[in-house]
């Protein structure tokens, strides 16, 4: 029987791949398990680059809050954290303002106790262990109600969350239900795997998904399926765009791999 390293949460069953710890091991973080790596390097053999796209929607993260905290947004739910890694969203807003404040959310366990030990100490950033399909569980839990003012502007980031959520479920419906909580000003930050702009490579990578053990499947969706999530939200300049192409500061927010800069599309929008 294999050990669980002692970090490891209990209960967590270190035989069957998490979406959450694959995408740490694309970032090159720590907190995955030899399953975890195996998917990875499966899904890079079938892709070569996608780590490359990984990075490019982490780079994405950070404009994105940087985008709207110079419009004011000083209190953010990032809905999906997953495992810390470098440039969290409270690192990024609380460099900006150190008054902003953070909730994150995710159901894996292993990103929830890590989360818990890099946020201890810092008053102004929780987490909630919860499912992002089931936002009124979020929405009133102590973390939000004690942090966030929904009746203010708020910064909510939905970053390559959307494509594991079915067609049957209604991700539409699902972010309808979490914007019509938040004030008109607030913000949506999405990004969504496409087929696009992608041939077989990108089938093959998602069948390795499939064939895993992960709870989790890929449903790719198209740039007009994509811009539906954004229903009753205003998307701003440049619009809906491959993820390396959305306002770009330099070589360290795209992949020298032009197609890996539009794997994924990324777009932010504002509630009127």
């Amino acid at each position: 029987m294999t050990r669980s390293p002692e970090w490891v949460p209990p209960g967590v069953d270190i035989s069957v791949p998490s979406i959450a710890r694959t995408y740490d091991f694309m970032l090159g973080g720590g907190h995955n398990f030899a399953v975890d790596r195996a998917v990875g390097e499966q899904i890079e053999h079938a892709m070569p680059g996608l780590r490359d796209a990984a990075r490019v929607n982490r780079a994405f993260l950070g404009r994105a809050v940087r985008f709207m905290t110079a419009r004011g947004i000083r209190q953010f739910l990032d809905i999906g954290s997953g495992i810390p890694t470098v440039a969290n969203v409270h690192e990024v807003a609380q460099e900006q303002d150190p008054e902003c404040r953070v909730v994150y959310v995710d159901r894996d366990p292993v990103a929830v106790a890590h989360s818990e030990l890099i946020l201890a100490g810092n008053d102004r950033a929780a987490i909630v262990q919860a499912d992002m399909r089931d936002p009124e569980k979020i929405l009133e839990s102590p973390q939000v109600r004690g942090l966030l003012e929904l009746e203010k502007p708020v910064g909510l980031l939905m970053l390559l969350m959307l494509h594991w959520v079915p067609d049957e479920s209604g991700p539409l419906d699902l972010v309808g239900r979490y914007g019509s909580a938040l004030a008109p000003g607030s913000f949506l930050a999405l990004t969504h795997v496409t087929g696009d702009h992608q041939g077989e490579n990108l089938e093959e990578a998602t069948d390795v998904i499939k064939e895993s053990r992960s709870p989790d499947q890929v449903t790719l969706r198209t740039h007009s399926q994509v811009a539906e999530l954004f229903a009753g939200f205003e998307i701003v300049e440049p619009g809906l765009v491959g993820c390396g192409e959305w306002r770009p500061s330099g070589p360290a927010d795209i992949s020298a791999a032009a197609e890996m800069n539009m794997l994924v599309y990324a777009g932010i929008g504002r509630k009127s």
